[in-house]
């Protein structure tokens, strides 16, 4: 029990997670005991829906929890955050958790997932975060842009920002987590992304001193026209639609 809410853990599941690190007080700080729940909910409940593997768990901290946590060294603050193909709620659980300034949507496709990201968010009280059901390339038009959009593990860069893209706001950006590919991916991106509205990209390292290695980031910056000509008409398509069901 954290708080007062009691969490459910199987003897084996929390026998295999490993205590928090320290570095993880000062990540989270006041949320830390948030973190450790949401650290034994992966644990236990995360590994029997099928949504990590279980050889995830005893590196659930240094390669899930904290590696996502400092991707909010490149947020800005109080923006819109839409975390694409959210699964496990990785990043956007340990962003909100660090980011209370941060208005934070969940986008999943999968219900056996946003049944669990809708859990985790009640038990955890994380009122800056919403879970939203449907795919990235469905729901523009329909959700309002956003200021950053942030993925992990999805798909390969030029496919993932002709999801992304589309879902910002101009002069939005896009951050993902990526290996140590993330040079590699980017260059062979580079005429989709532009095709896509991009005017600039670059991959950063953040988290030196918390994780090792340093998480990887791919930067995208938008133009003016986010996810370009067909995501322009895909969103003129929605907003028309829209008018004509308040009429």
């Amino acid at each position: 029990m954290h708080d007062g809410r009691t969490v459910l853990v199987t003897d084996e599941a929390a026998a295999e997670l490993p205590p928090a690190p320290e570095v993880a007080r000062e990540v989270f700080g006041e949320r830390y005991a948030d973190a450790v729940r949401y650290a034994e909910l992966l644990a236990d409940a995360g590994v029997r829906r099928g949504l990590i593997g279980p050889r995830e768990v005893p590196r659930l901290w240094e390669r899930h929890l904290l590696n996502c946590a400092v991707l909010s060294e490149v947020i800005p603050q109080g923006v819109s955050v839409c975390d694409v193909g959210s699964g496990a709620g990785l990043p956007g659980i340990p962003l909100a958790l660090t980011r209370p300034d941060l208005s934070i949507t969940l986008l999943e496709p999968l219900l056996r997932r946003t049944t669990f990201l809708e859990e985790v968010v009640r038990l955890l009280g994380l009122g800056n975060v919403t879970v939203v059901r449907g795919r990235a390339e469905e729901m523009v038009g329909k959700l309002p842009a956003v200021d950053v959009v942030t993925a992990r593990a999805v798909a390969p860069l030029d496919r993932l920002a002709g999801w992304g893209l589309p879902l910002l706001r101009p002069h939005g950006e896009m951050a993902v987590l990526k290996g140590d590919t993330a040079e590699e991916e980017l260059k062979a991106a580079r005429a989709a992304l532009s095709r896509l509205g991009a005017v600039e990209t670059s991959v950063v390292q953040v988290g030196e001193g918390i994780v090792d290695p340093p998480s990887t980031v791919v930067r995208v910056l938008a133009g003016e026209s986010p996810g370009g000509v067909r995501a322009a008409t895909r969103r003129a398509k929605a907003a028309r639609a829209s008018r004509r069901r308040q009429r």
